[in-house]
C-alpha cells in the first residue's frame, strides 16, 4: 500500500508515490517508462543496498548503471561527465530513462544529465534518504556545484514520477536522518503553522523513525511542496520561500567545503539566523524564535553557525547566491509561524547582527 498525490504542471504533472517496499514493486517503476533503455544512477553506498531489486524490475529493458562516488563533494561537472560518457558508451537514444537511485547529490546530478543528453530525457526520482524524499527529487530543480557557489549550474527539469519507499529509511545513518529532518521543519515554518506545531508534539517519534509519523511527516511535506511548485515552477515567485535558511546554509557549505556540513545540517543554522533576523524586523517575537530552536536542537542538529565563519565572510558568499538579483540579495523571512516571506529590506549590518546573535543559542 501506498500513498499518492500529484505535482499539477499540466501535461508536465507527475506523481509522487510514498510508502513501504515500493522499490520491490516493479509495476509503479515500470509504468512510467517510455522506452527501452534504462540508466540507473546511484552511488557507492546506496548501490549495494538497493540496485538489485531496480535492475530486476526493469529485466525486460537494456539496463545499464553507472555508480558515482558518494558525497556533496562530488556533485561538480567532472563527476557529471561520468554519466554522460555512460549514455553515450552505452549508445542511449532519446527514448531512455534515467533512474535517480541515492539521496539529494544522486538526484540533482542525473535529473541535470536527464535535462542535457540529447536536449532532454525521461528521469525517475528513486530517492532513498529524508531529505531526498521531501525535498530535492520533487520539484524539478537540478544542479552541480561550483567551487564559488552551490547548485549554481543546473536546470528546472522535472521527472516522470518520484517513488519514494520508506524502507530505505532504515538503513540511512542517524546524522544523515537528522538532516532530512530540517527540511521537514521548514514546511510547517513557510507554509503549515498546523504542521509545525504538529512535529513539535512529535519530533521523538520522528527521531524514533517511528513508521505512522515518517510516513506523515513525507506526504505532508511532499504535499506543501507540490502546492507550492504547481503555483511557481521556475521560483519567480512565492516558491523562493522554500528557501527558508538555504542562503545561510549554502554559505556554511561552500566556507566549510562540501561534505564537511551536511545540507540540512547548515540549513538547520541558516534557519535560526532567518528566525533571529525576522525577530530583529519585529515581525516575530522571542518566544517563537525560542520553539524553533528547541525543535532544531532536539532533531539532533545545528543551531549555530561555525564558530569560524565571521559575518564577512556569510555576506561575501551569499552575494553570489542564486536569490541575488538585480544586486540585491532576497532573503527569506517568517512573518509568524507558518508564514513565510521573500525580503530585501534587512540591510548588511542588521544581517551581521543576525548571524552574531545566533551564536548565542545552545544546542
Amino acid at each position: 500500500m501506498f500513498k499518492q498525490l500529484t505535482v499539477e504542471l499540466g501535461e508536465r504533472s507527475y506523481p509522487i508515490y510514498i510508502g513501504h517496499g515500493l522499490l520491490q514493486t516493479p509495476d509503479l517503476l515500470t509504468d512510467h517508462i517510455r522506452g527501452k533503455q534504462v540508466l540507473v544512477v546511484s552511488n557507492e553506498t546506496v548501490a549495494p543496498l538497493y540496485l538489485e531489486p531496480v535492475i530486476e524490475a526493469c529485466s525486460k529493458l537494456q539496463v545499464n548503471t553507472c555508480i558515482l562516488p558518494d558525497g556533496e563533494q562530488y556533485k561538480n561537472l567532472e563527476v557529471l561527465n561520468r554519466i554522460f560518457d555512460t549514455l553515450l558508451a552505452r549508445r542511449h537514444n532519446r527514448t531512455t530513462t534515467l533512474l535517480a537511485l541515492g539521496g539529494g547529490v544522486v538526484g540533482d546530478m542525473t535529473g541535470f544529465a536527464a535535462a542535457c543528453y540529447q536536449r532532454g530525457v525521461d528521469f525517475i526520482q528513486l530517492p532513498t534518504t529524508l531529505l531526498a524524499q521531501v525535498d530535492s527529487s520533487v520539484g524539478g530543480k537540478t544542479a552541480v556545484n561550483h567551487a564559488a557557489g552551490k547548485n549554481m549550474i543546473g536546470a528546472f527539469y522535472q521527472p516522470r514520477a518520484v517513488i519514494a519507499d520508506i524502507a530505505t529509511l532504515s538503513t540511512l545513518p542517524p546524522r544523515e536522518y537528522s538532516a532530512g529532518l530540517a527540511e521537514v521543519l521548514k514546511y510547517g515554518l513557510i507554509a503549515d503553522r498546523e504542521f509545525f506545531d504538529w512535529i513539535e508534539s512529535n519530533s521523538a517519534a520522528l527521531l524514533e523513525r517511528d513508521s505512522e509519523a515518517m510516513v506523515k511527516a513525507i506526504y505532508r511535506s511532499c504535499e506543501n511542496k507540490a502546492r507550492v511548485v504547481a503555483r511557481d515552477e521556475r521560483e519567480d515567485g512565492v516558491r523562493a520561500t522554500l528557501n527558508l535558511g538555504h542562503t545561510f546554509g549554502h554559505a556554511i557549505e561552500t566556507f566549510q567545503g562540501y561534505g564537511d556540513w551536511l545540507h540540512g545540517e547548515a540549513v538547520a543554522a541558516g534557519m535560526v539566523i532567518a528566525a533571529e533576523l525576522s525577530a530583529q524586523l519585529h515581525w516575530i517575537d522571542r518566544e517563537s524564535v525560542a520553539r524553533i530552536v528547541h525543535v532544531i536542537s532536539s532533531m539532533g542538529l545545528p543551531v549555530a553557525p561555525p564558530a569560524a565563519m565571521t559575518a564577512a565572510q556569510f555576506l561575501e558568499l551569499m552575494a553570489v547566491d542564486k536569490k541575488v538579483l538585480d544586486g540585491s540579495l532576497r532573503l527569506v523571512a517568517l512573518q509568524a509561524l507558518g508564514k513565510a516571506c521573500v525580503t530585501t529590506e534587512p540591510s548588511a549590518d542588521l544581517i551581521a547582527s543576525a548571524i552574531e546573535a545566533s551564536r548565542s543559542y545552545p544546542g
